[in-house]
């Protein structure tokens, strides 16, 4: 089993609850886990997850449209993911620093999916 990650990809957004997040925007990070088989192990990027093209999906659903909640934008990448990259397991982390009304560094969530042919 190989396992692809990306720590802290930094990907600015329109998403919260408030007209102010939505309208100023402000970047997320996301931390991607994904479970892709052994295919790398040919040492061929042809047989691999590229980590560039996973960072380019976070983005694509990030600017496809605005989520209220972070459990969506989570979600939704999640669910991308699995569809565009057939891998086995993913796990997306979102985090949103500095939170509007709350006294934390940031806030998270996270989503888990598991390919229906595993």
């Amino acid at each position: 089993m190989i396992v692809v990650e990306l720590e802290s990809l930094e990907v600015f957004g329109r998403h919260g609850l408030l007209d102010e997040e939505r309208r100023d925007g402000q970047t997320f990070l996301y931390d991607v886990r994904l479970e892709v088989g052994d295919g790398a192990l040919s040492d061929r990027i042809e047989d691999a997850v590229d980590y560039r093209d996973v960072a380019d999906c976070v983005r694509e659903v990030s600017d496809g449209r605005q989520f209220n909640l972070i459990e969506a934008l989570a979600g939704a990448v999640a669910d991308e993911l699995v569809n565009r990259f057939g891998v086995e397991h993913v796990r997306v982390r979102v985090r949103k620093p500095k939170p509007a009304g709350v006294p934390a560094a940031h806030s998270a969530a996270t989503a888990e999916r598991t390919s229906a042919s595993s």
